[in-house]
């Protein structure tokens, strides 16, 4: 073996123990005050937690969550008193039309199938005018979608004479 050779591996060698050590001690000098921020942080989180838990909402605030949660009563229509407005907002075509064969198979009346605004919806949903949420989450339940709401904004023009609205998403 040539001299030379020996002189680059004892270097690189001497080198690259120097780089471990560096890399040792630059990971320890920054590891205590990393440490104590994130102890601090944990500490605050579960003070704050613990305070909203002591502190909860005054019972009429927690009575009102409570219904909002509660089972819908029973509707007072029937599948074919309901009229729904079927749109299509997942942009394939005849999506539309086929739902509302499939719900007027079910009892329901269709008070027409088209297309909506938008069609980006990731998922289906039942909205329902005031007064018809027990019909709504029927329709919901009967469809197997899992989000439904009130219909805030939308003239009564726009549902074509429907009570509740089905949008059709991706899923």
């Amino acid at each position: 073996m040539r001299p030379w050779r020996r002189a680059t591996f004892v270097a690189t060698s001497v080198a690259a123990v120097e780089l471990v050590l560096l890399v040792v001690c630059g990971a320890v000098l920054v590891a205590g005050p990393l440490s104590r921020a994130v102890q601090r942080r944990a500490e605050t989180h579960v003070r704050n937690e613990t305070r909203k838990a002591v502190l909860q909402p005054p019972a009429p605030v927690r009575k009102e969550i409570a219904r909002q949660h509660a089972a819908p009563p029973k509707p007072s229509h029937s599948r074919g008193q309901t009229r729904v407005l079927v749109l299509n907002g997942n942009g394939r075509t005849g999506v539309a039309h086929a739902e509302a064969a499939k719900l007027q198979s079910l009892g329901y009346t269709v008070a027409g199938a088209a297309d909506a605004r938008r069609h980006d919806y990731a998922t289906s949903l039942v909205m329902y005018r005031p007064g018809f949420r027990p019909e709504g989450v029927r329709l919901a339940r009967d469809l197997h979608v899992a989000v439904v709401g009130p219909i805030d904004g939308v003239p009564r023009s726009a549902l074509q004479g429907g009570q509740l609205a089905v949008i059709l998403g991706a899923r």
